[in-house]
């Protein structure tokens, strides 16, 4: 049987490995990017291990992201940055399986450019309304579980 392998997110948010902490409460810690976009990129987790946004508990969700607002307020003060990116990967391009919000400094002609993939219209009216209907779909049949109607 293979071991699973060590959570380094979840190593820091112990203390068993240093990290440049920015922001730590019972919720989540907040830690310097060791490979950063720009000087200040911070990445913020939740302190107990969720590997996806679904996972995340519900009284979870608002004190990350309230941190997340937190964040990127202290890096306009405290850094002089004119704004900033912030984006989580969900599986896909997640380097480490364990859910983390970037907050990255921006400035005017930095260099970062938007979205990293290309983005396309919709091939039709139609289409955009037959994956808006299926999202609808998806969320009221979460909405019903949730409530314990099936």
């Amino acid at each position: 049987m293979v071991e699973p392998k060590p959570c380094p997110f979840c190593a820091i948010v112990e203390g068993r490995v240093p990290a440049h902490i920015v922001l730590q409460d019972a919720h989540s810690v907040a830690f310097l990017d060791r490979r950063p976009l720009f000087p200040g990129h911070v990445l913020l987790v939740p302190r107990s291990h969720r590997a996806t946004l679904a996972e995340l508990t519900p009284g979870d969700i608002g004190p990350l992201f309230e941190n997340a607002q937190r964040i990127s307020a202290a890096l306009e003060r405290g850094l002089g940055a004119e704004g900033t990116f912030v984006a989580l990967n969900d599986r896909v391009s997640q380097s480490v399986a364990h859910l983390h919000v970037h907050v990255v400094p921006r400035r005017k002609g930095d260099g970062l450019r938007g979205f990293f993939w290309p983005r396309q219209a919709y091939a039709s009216e139609d289409e955009a309304t037959a994956i808006a209907a299926k999202l609808r779909a998806a969320l009221d049949a979460d909405r019903d579980r949730s409530q314990g109607r099936t």
